[in-house]
């Protein structure tokens, strides 16, 4: 496994590098510390990443597009977010743009482990602090939320809580009404609605309510 490191904490690098170690005995690592020298690395036609970690608001960074460009360059490659932000509009943006997961910087060492392995897997991880408010509790993994990988069954693509909130989507409410009757927090909410767009393939309300004409939120 080929794996790509932008950070601008060298320390942090090593760190990382020493954690993804014990995941992939084998894997390679390459490293940039700013996002020009992370971009033109992953433009190399001679390198293949299977995965791309990527800080935020490093030098040279152009806001939540560079991961976009970083897919455009490494098509094969997962892109994840690794951030010291847990603001819930980070992990929003950094999920519309494609990333495969978002892994907060304070995030133990068998969380990081859990999230990447659920990541390599085929799925999405999104950090359980993001979801935790007013009364939050639908987790699937070592502390995160979980997008679980592509299923022919749609309803086992979706955790229960999404089940409620697209519910809600079929029936016309609004995000701020899904909020209010499921106690979570419009953020939270948002969060939730762009989980479901990506684990159906979809890109907005009205094609998620196609995609899944049927749940069942017992």
């Amino acid at each position: 496994m080929k794996i790509l490191i932008g950070d601008d904490h060298v320390l942090f690098r090593e760190g990382l590098r020493r954690l993804l170690e014990q995941l992939r005995e084998n894997a390679t690592f390459a490293e940039a510390s700013n996002f020009d020298e992370l971009l033109d690395m992953a433009a190399s036609t001679e390198q293949a990443y299977d995965l791309v970690l990527t800080d935020l608001r490093m030098p040279g960074w152009p806001g939540f597009s560079g991961i976009g460009m970083l897919r455009d360059r490494q098509p094969n490659a997962k892109v994840v977010v690794i951030s010291a932000s847990e603001a819930q509009a980070d992990v929003r943006e950094a999920l519309e743009n494609g990333a495969a997961g978002y892994i907060p910087k304070s995030s133990s060492v068998k969380i990081m482990l859990s999230a990447l392995d659920l990541i390599f897997s085929g799925g999405i991880y999104v950090p359980a602090a993001v979801l935790r408010d007013g009364g939050e509790s639908d987790q699937r993994s070592a502390g995160g939320g979980v997008i679980p990988p592509t299923d022919p069954q749609l309803e086992q693509l979706l955790t229960q809580r999404q089940r409620e909130v697209l519910d809600r989507l079929r029936e016309g409410k609004s995000n701020k009404q899904i909020a209010h009757e499921l106690g979570l927090s419009e953020g939270t909410v948002k969060i939730h609605m762009t989980a479901i767009f990506k684990s159906l393939g979809v890109r907005n309300r009205t094609q998620a309510a196609m995609a899944f004409p049927q749940s069942h939120s017992a």
